[in-house]
């Protein structure tokens, strides 16, 4: 038994009356349409799913570094150690703890995907295999590099066309202009403030410069009657 559906659009009142008000639509039709509605909804599940995963991998540090690192406590890190860490921005990310707390400090600024994006492409840069290295490079671009990144760095027009051209066949110094200006950013603007941050300030048991305060003083000024004056106050 066939199955039809009548649809009927809005009643036009000055067309002809030999004009049709509806369109009969068969099981053939119907088929079709169902198909093309859930085709469509399995694209867009696909997608989602697609970006989901690698928003999760790149959250995760996944396929970042080839020796998944336990996060360090920065409770547990002793100061005089800590304070090595001022000495330079590259002692700071050569100590695995100096790491993870400089990548905490970036979170809390909004602003993790350029350790992240670092991270990625040292990882990168050390990959062996042909076969992994397009893989990686497709998924450093669709993370960090593309327009629609969930995690895109900050990096200009000219850097990132040139990745454009060669993510095609990829070479191991195909991100290295971008991690370099990524890297700069770091050092020059982000470094200083980590330093300066309560965060750092906490582990190494240092505190931040005090406020100015008013301390009550006796003048040693006299009036024209060699009456001393009243009290004063001093600014240290």
């Amino acid at each position: 038994m066939q199955t039809f559906v009548f649809l009927f659009p809005q009643l036009n009142f000055s067309a002809p009356k030999e004009e049709a008000y509806f369109k009969m639509l068969g099981p053939d039709d119907l088929r079709v349409t169902g198909d093309n509605e859930n085709k469509s909804r399995l694209k867009a599940k696909e997608k989602k799913s697609r970006l989901s995963l690698l928003m999760t991998r790149s959250g995760s540090h996944e396929n970042v570094s080839p020796e998944k690192k336990p996060a360090a406590k920065t409770t547990n890190i002793p100061p005089e150690e800590a304070l090595r860490w001022s000495d330079s921005f590259e002692e700071l990310l050569s100590h695995s703890g100096g790491l993870e707390t400089f990548t905490q400090f970036l979170r809390t600024e909004f602003s993790e995907e350029n350790i992240e994006f670092w991270l990625a492409c040292e990882d990168y840069k050390g990959t062996s295999s042909e076969t992994k290295l397009i893989s990686k490079a497709k998924q450093i671009y669709a993370v960090y590099i593309d327009s629609d990144a969930p995690k895109e760095v900050n990096i200009d027009y000219s850097t990132k066309a040139a990745i454009q051209k060669n993510i095609l066949r990829p070479s191991r110094s195909c991100f290295d202009a971008a991690q370099s200006k990524v890297y700069s950013l770091m050092k020059k603007d982000c470094y200083p403030r980590f330093l300066a941050s309560d965060m750092f300030l906490r582990i190494t048991n240092r505190k931040a410069p005090g406020t100015m305060f008013r301390r009550r003083s006796r003048s040693c000024v006299f009036s024209e009657r060699g009456e001393a004056a009243g009290d004063s106050s001093v600014w240290l």
